[in-house]
């Protein structure tokens, strides 16, 4: 067995486990701060897997401050509006006006691909000091009088004052600290991003992101890359996965899932990678995030279904929360926090924050996948929402609290029974035409089921 790394002026403050987003921009965020950073990835070298990413202003806001955002806005895409239509007969629902998001908050929604996002974060830790390690598997967490312990897969320890684990989803930290395991949703994602001349006659709307919002199932579309490319995104529900069966969310599924929807995303379909889907999984919310000098971090700490496209915008958060603190509690001694203190403060803000996420995108699924009544219900009460109206993203697309009492009011939700009768009858009668798909997701709000 390897010993510890003996204590030298080169021992990281802090060690983040886990080399994705979440991750590197923490590493960057603390490096900011001046603190020693080494981040382990257990992968042979740094990517992202996976395709489009939605960037709302409470991340682009951050992205701006570390003086990432004009990189981000030369790989990315500023979308116009975002639109919501009924995935069976295309009619528009409600939108956001993004341009106009972008006066009220300051800062801009963009989409991205996953890998360029990860990319400008690998790029800026280098520069900064962030010491990057690959073919680094840690397979233990412990508690130690001065900090806390990891072991590798080849039995080294390390022992930082800090230990951040980002290390996902599948988090082994969470399994090691908590003891809970992933939350399925019986539902699953196909993605697929292609050259965009291969959907332009499918009636996309290229300058808008776009959701259709079905029975068990929904579809979003959004350009990339600076409009050269198109990401499409097929998440339905799986009989599958709700049988028991393991093999669940496969092609035929997705074919079945998606025959009766309108004819923008019917023509989208044959498009999706249909050699890889991802189940879509959270985890419940715990209120526990730091368990001795060790963290939890995005997906290891909150892991929310993707329906309100805040998953790593959560995560760049929780980094960006984190060093915040370290500065707070530096001041007096540079480059020396109080650690428990920073480790108290981050929790107190993180949990409920992201418990509010979780619990909304969930909710925010079963809205999208109504069907029969309730469905006319959700189309007539999304119907008359102003354009302007920003009561359910003020709480989330606003500055990031650093505090509980900072910590905005939640929407109040709006009960399915309100939606009119005669509302219902139009839509209803309209409901049985398929009209071509036209125009072009994550709305952010609530109708109370």
């Amino acid at each position: 067995m390897n010993p510890a790394i003996p204590a030298t002026s080169d021992k990281p403050d802090v060690i983040i486990v886990g080399g994705g987003i979440g991750g590197l921009s923490s590493a960057f965020a603390l490096a900011r701060q001046g603190m020693r950073v080494r981040v382990l990835e257990r992968a042979p070298e740094f990517g992202e897997v996976g395709a489009g990413i939605q960037i709302a202003p409470n991340c682009t806001r951050i992205l701006d401050e570390y003086g990432l955002l004009d990189e981000a806005k030369e790989l990315g895409v500023l979308p116009e509006n975002m639109v919501m239509r009924d995935a069976l007969d295309s009619r528009e629902l409600t939108r956001l006006d993004l341009r106009d998001v972008e006066l009220r908050y300051g800062f801009p929604y963009m989409v991205i691909h996953r890998s360029d996002l990860h990319g400008i974060f690998l790029r800026a830790c280098r520069p900064a000091g962030v010491e990057l390690l690959t073919d680094q598997t840690v397979i233990d967490y412990e508690h130690t009088d001065g900090g806390a312990r990891i072991r590798l897969k080849n039995w080294r320890t390390e022992e930082p004052p800090v230990i951040i684990a980002a290390d996902g989803l599948r988090s082994v930290s969470r399994r090691k600290l908590v003891g809970d395991d992933v939350v399925s949703s019986d539902y699953v994602a196909y993605r697929a991003a292609v050259p965009i001349d291969k959907v332009r006659d499918n009636g996309i709307a290229g300058k808008d992101v776009t959701v259709y919002v079905g029975s068990r199932c929904h579809f979003v579309q959004y350009a990339l890359r600076g409009g050269e490319m198109f990401n499409q995104v097929a998440v339905f529900e799986s009989p599958k996965a709700l049988a028991g069966k393991d093999d669940w969310g496969t092609p035929d599924e997705l074919d079945t899932a998606f025959a009766a929807t309108c004819n923008t995303v019917r023509k989208g379909i044959p498009l999706m990678w249909r050699d890889r889907w991802w189940q879509m999984l959270d985890r419940d919310p715990i209120e526990t995030w730091v368990h001795g000098g060790i963290a939890l971090l995005g997906g290891a700490a909150h892991s929310p279904l993707q329906y309100m496209a805040q998953g790593a915008i959560m995560a760049i958060e929780d980094g960006w929360v984190f060093a915040q603190h370290v500065a707070r509690q530096s001041i007096g001694n540079p480059g020396v926090p109080d650690w428990d203190a920073v480790l108290a403060s981050y929790e107190a803000v993180r949990v409920e924050r992201c418990r509010r996420v979780q619990s909304t995108a969930r909710a925010w699924g079963d809205l999208w996948h109504l069907d029969g009544e309730k469905r006319l219900q959700r189309n007539a009460i999304m119907r008359r929402r102003d354009a302007h109206d920003y009561g359910f993203t003020d709480w989330v697309y606003g500055p990031t609290a650093l505090a509980p009492d900072e910590e905005p009011a939640m929407f109040t939700p709006i009960p399915l029974s309100s939606a009119r009768l005669e509302e219902m009858d139009v839509e209803g009668a309209l409901a049985q035409t398929d009209v071509e798909g036209a125009d072009a997701p994550a709305f952010v709000g609530g109708i109370a089921k």
